[in-house]
């Protein structure tokens, strides 16, 4: 079992994205926000994180930017799951160090493929 942090604003895509988590037999954590994602994925320590990209306080991809870029949290595979669907913020995202990204709406197929990727199996 995995533990994963999935970061968005929108309690309904917490709560979807949470379900499919824990569908998959893996511990959820939880984030409202990126700063408080950053936080969390510091003292947590996660396996994966999903990340929403248009948050308050600090946006996905800043947050993705911090976490791969910080020594403790570099090693984590982070997702992108965004509305965002132009090629340009996709590009941008791999770059800030994210593994994978994922349009919303998205189906559960797709997000369950994706975690078993990027999970150590």
């Amino acid at each position: 079992m995995a533990r994963i942090l999935v970061v968005d604003d929108s309690p309904t895509q917490l709560t979807g994205i949470s379900r499919i988590v824990q569908k998959l037999g893996h511990e959820c954590l939880t984030a409202e926000d990126g700063a408080a994602g950053v936080e969390k994925a510091k003292a947590e320590l996660p396996d994966l994180i999903l990340m929403d990209v248009v948050m308050p306080n600090l946006n996905g991809f800043q947050a993705t930017r911090s976490i791969a870029r910080a020594t403790e949290t570099a090693h984590i595979p982070i997702v992108l799951v965004t509305t965002k669907d132009q090629e340009t913020d996709k590009v941008w995202g791999l770059r800030q160090g994210a593994k994978a990204y994922i349009t919303k709406p998205f189906t559960e197929a797709q997000l369950t493929e994706v975690i078993k990727q990027l999970l150590p199996a």
